[in-house]
């Protein structure tokens, strides 16, 4: 339910490119994550079915990899892969310019998109199938869970 009315609360000018990247990242992240609500935006996470240790932040809400949203300006992507991968990170910086004419706008783990048709979808699947649900689970708890 959050997800349809969340998707029918976007604006009409990004409604069909945001779509169209749920459908991208449906299509090609690993098996093992799950489409869900996370922090108030579209997630895909680690369910507590696979690990049951949850976020170290919030141990009740499952393990967040990747989120996206539809914000004021722009469409995000929120990866935490590239946030904690470096190599991931530098892959991604030097794909980004064959796949568009855009300046890439990205923060740490977040990439913004200022218009719909601005997305590359081909690499955001790409970059959707760079880590598995064990790989990310593997970096994340030699990254940030506390021992």
């Amino acid at each position: 339910m959050f997800i349809e009315q969340y998707i029918a609360n976007i604006p009409t000018e990004h409604r069909d490119k945001f779509i169209r990247l749920m459908e991208v990242l449906r299509e090609n992240l690993p098996d093992g994550f799950e489409e869900t609500e996370s922090y108030g935006m579209v997630g895909y996470v680690v369910p507590h079915a696979i690990y049951p240790d949850g976020y170290h932040c919030a141990p009740k809400l499952p393990l967040p990899f990747l989120t996206i949203a539809s914000q004021k300006n722009f469409i995000a992507v929120y990866h935490m892969g590239i946030y904690s991968d470096e190599q991931l990170l530098n892959w991604f910086v030097e794909e980004f310019p064959k796949h568009s004419s855009k300046k890439l706008d990205m923060g740490k783990s977040c990439i913004r998109f200022k218009h719909g048709q601005d997305i590359p979808f081909e690499l955001i699947g790409e970059l959707a199938q760079k880590m598995t649900v064990q790989n990310w689970i593997d970096r994340y708890e030699k990254m940030y869970k506390r021992k």
